[in-house]
């Protein structure tokens, strides 16, 4: 069985990739770990991450243009501006039996493959307090509610950026019915704040994905892991929410530069293997980047 990591990048995102990288192989050097090209524009950010950390492109590049396609083809560009967002559902048609998928705007601190042991009891998992602290705010309109989805399901909403399966939950074909009646329901979702492929990716969880787990729900109790949260503790670039050690920080909604939300915390996991003078003058020559 062949369990790794999916990733979804271009040139744009690469000091986000490498930090998430570096953060990645401190804990955990042998995981598998596929890029998936976010456009055309992927050659030095695919070059860097496989030169430093051997990660491999995804294989077949032809099923990223078919579902990119398809998902043109299915949504309005009033209602879903970039299908290549779309691109992260390619995990279930690709090379991992068992895999998570990670945003680029997110460090680890453990070795954060050891999750994908929580498949042996769902087909989903994800780690986040959405469902608490934001309800169906940038997921769904309240016209879901006992309509579409009970109370009970609704409590399994989630942040996009970290969730793990398994290869083969559901075919393509599938995927692409469930994708069809969200293009026929606008209504049903929330994108008021900006957000792409959450609102899309929760209906195709909550109506397809029976066993659902969430790591912050009993019996794991995991913390919390946004980086708007402003009582973590650093202890040696590692993050605590008390004395409970987090698995990861997400910069969800955040753009990345000097003075957010623990940039030194970022700082330091992306200059891991140069010295910070040398990713001070590359930052100098980029403007902001949105994580």
């Amino acid at each position: 069985m062949k369990r790794g990591i999916y990733i979804v990048a271009n040139d744009k995102v690469i000091e986000n990739a490498i930090a998430l990288l570096n953060s990645i192989r401190l804990y955990d050097p042998n995981v598998l770990i596929y890029l998936i090209p976010f456009n055309d524009e992927y050659e030095n950010v695919f070059s860097t991450l496989n030169r430093l950390h051997n990660v491999q492109l995804f294989p077949d590049l032809e099923l990223l243009e078919r579902l990119t396609s398809r998902v043109g083809e299915i949504f309005d560009r009033d209602f879903l501006k970039l299908p290549n967002k779309m691109r992260k559902l390619a995990v279930w048609f690709g090379v991992l039996d068992e895999f998570l998928y990670i945003d680029t705007d997110i460090v680890v601190f453990e070795q954060i493959s050891e999750t994908l042991q929580h498949l042996s009891k769902c087909d989903f998992f994800c780690c986040d307090y959405h469902y608490s602290s934001e309800g169906l705010r940038n997921i769904f309109s309240p016209v879901v509610k006992d309509s579409i989805f009970i109370d009970e399901q609704l409590q399994d909403v989630f942040n996009s950026g970290f969730w793990g399966s398994r290869k083969g939950v559901i075919t393509e074909d599938q995927l692409y019915d469930v994708l069809k009646d969200c293009a026929q329901h606008r209504e049903y979702f929330d994108f008021t704040q900006g957000v792409t492929d959450q609102p899309i990716l929760n209906y195709l969880i909550l109506k397809c994905f029976e066993k659902r787990m969430n790591l912050v729900k009993p019996p794991e109790n995991a913390p919390g892991s946004w980086a708007g949260s402003k009582h973590f503790e650093n202890r040696q670039y590692v993050l605590y929410d008390r004395d409970q050690r987090l698995k990861y920080l997400h910069w969800a909604g955040i753009s990345m530069r000097p003075g957010a939300p623990y940039w030194h915390l970022w700082e330091h996991y992306r200059c891991l293997h140069e010295p910070s003078s040398a990713f001070w003058r590359k930052l100098s020559r980029l403007v902001p980047f949105k994580v």
